[in-house]
């Protein structure tokens, strides 16, 4: 991976009361903020260790850009779909803004020595920047790498032990930065995008956490025909107390104010026995959303509602408790190597397949063109 330090734009926080709300409106409203000084830009060029610290764990990676190149390249793996809709909202905001105003995160195997360089970094040097989010108990800080020598070694790092990276969070705004690079980079005296801002954290620096669903899907169906033909797919139990799947191939369902734990019956499993990777997810998709609910197309219907998984199952029950056609849905969480397998065989899972853990604010570090 080629990487490379930039001029950050960060947050000046003597004017700012409430981190909670300026960083929770920056993404609409930047140009506006740093036209008002709420923003200052380093004289130098760095890179960044960036640590999040949550009540529950620290992660630890690394801010910096990354040639475009890269992802052109296929060294910067995808594993979803992107939207040409999305990318035409994404173009709109960067142009607006003159900036990526959130890391691309990016995710790879760890490396001890990359590993060792962070901590020696948190260890000995003065934190540049910190913010505290009240509202989640949850503390960013930034150490900023400013000095050649240290930049050429985290650099040679990155190119010789780091040959791909795969995307976390960030599809659309990677892919956005490099339509604007090939169609407007050629341009006169416009920015040629070259670069792309990454926030680096490695896999074992991760939580991947469930996607779940809330699917209106009983509209025209009875729930009687529905458990029929649900019946054909899977073995059923019916729970006592709601939970979420206790392994792959399980699945948890809430319908009519019920909960049952449904695993795909072997004969089903059997259909896919040639896929190096059969995730829950998709299974659904197909079988149940698409064959059974009508759902053609997952990443445009109006039915489908996303839940995060740290949301929890309450989350669930209410949302899924506000209609009676609705049917809620509880995954097991994709393990990150499904995720790395799908990447490398050129694949990609359903939207909303993964809620990566941690989530980088808008506005906290900030690539300007």
């Amino acid at each position: 991976m080629r990487i490379k330090p930039f001029r950050a734009v960060y947050p000046n926080l003597n004017f700012i009361t409430s981190p909670d709300e300026f960083f929770g409106t920056v993404k609409e409203r930047y140009p506006e903020y740093r036209e008002s000084g709420f923003f200052n830009r380093t004289a130098q060029e760095s890179v960044y260790i960036y640590q999040i610290k949550s009540p529950h764990r620290v992660y630890k990676g690394m801010v910096a850009c990354t040639d475009i190149r890269d992802y052109l390249e296929g060294k910067i793996k995808k594993h979803e779909n992107t939207l040409a809709a999305k990318e035409q909202k994404q173009m709109h905001l960067m142009l607006q803004r003159g900036a990526i105003v959130k890391p691309v995160l990016l995710t790879y195997p760890e490396i001890p020595q990359i590993a060792q360089f962070i901590d020696n970094i948190i260890a000995v040097e003065d934190p540049f920047y910190a913010v505290l989010f009240e509202s989640e108990n949850q503390s960013h800080t930034f150490w900023e790498i400013s000095e050649g020598k240290q930049i050429e070694i985290i650099q040679d790092f990155f190119k010789n032990l780091v040959p791909e990276t795969y995307i976390a969070d960030g599809h659309h705004r990677s892919s956005t930065t490099a339509l604007m690079h090939k169609r407007i980079g050629s341009q006169a005296g416009e920015p040629d995008y070259d670069q792309m801002l990454c926030a680096f954290f490695p896999a074992n620096e991760l939580d991947v956490h469930d996607y779940n669903r809330v699917v209106d899907g009983l509209t025209d169906m009875s729930l009687t025909t529905y458990m029929a033909k649900i019946a054909q797919l899977f073995e059923i139990e019916i729970l006592e107390e709601p939970r979420k799947p206790l392994q792959k191939h399980e699945i948890i369902m809430y319908v009519n104010r019920e909960w049952f734990a449904l695993t795909w019956k072997e004969r089903v499993l059997k259909e896919y026995e040639e896929e190096k990777v059969l995730l829950d997810v998709s299974l659904l998709d197909e079988k149940v959303l698409h064959h059974i609910l009508g759902i053609k197309d997952v990443r445009t219907d109006l039915r489908i509602k996303y839940v995060e998984g740290p949301k929890g199952i309450e989350d669930i029950r209410n949302k899924t408790n506000k209609s009676e056609t609705r049917i809620g849905f509880l995954l097991y969480p994709v393990h990150l190597n499904d995720l790395i397998a799908k990447a490398d065989a050129n694949q990609v899972m359903p939207p909303k397949s993964t809620w990566f853990e941690p989530r980088i604010k808008n506005g906290l570090i900030v690539q300007e063109w």
